[in-house]
């Protein structure tokens, strides 16, 4: 099992809005994600900076590469566009982390 870590941004005043929508995570994302191999999945907001930071367990033989096609994950793409920074397509504008430090 890997951990990985990465940074979104949540645009201003999207706080509470963005934490409802992740409360009412819709089932069959959640499906889709643990089907591609992730589980213990968590984001955490830096007040000051509006920076999400992500982090999550995947499987070795994790699919995490073909989300971007899955239809759910699209959706919900869409549906979140409004609260954070994206790309063109509307997918999360993600910042990959580099581990420094690990405490087992």
């Amino acid at each position: 099992m890997e951990t990985i870590a990465f940074r979104m941004n949540l645009n201003r005043g999207q706080a509470e809005e963005y934490k409802r929508r992740h409360d009412e995570i819709w089932p069959e994302l959640a499906t889709v994600l643990k089907q591609a191999g992730v589980s213990d999945y968590s984001i955490w907001l830096d007040e000051e900076t509006h920076h999400l930071f992500a982090v999550l367990k995947r499987n070795d033989d994790h699919t995490m590469e073909g989300l971007p096609k899955n239809e759910v994950v699209r959706r919900w793409w869409d549906f979140m566009a409004d609260v954070m920074e994206t790309t063109p397509d509307n997918s999360p504008v993600e910042v990959p982390l580099t581990k420094m430090f690990h405490l087992p």
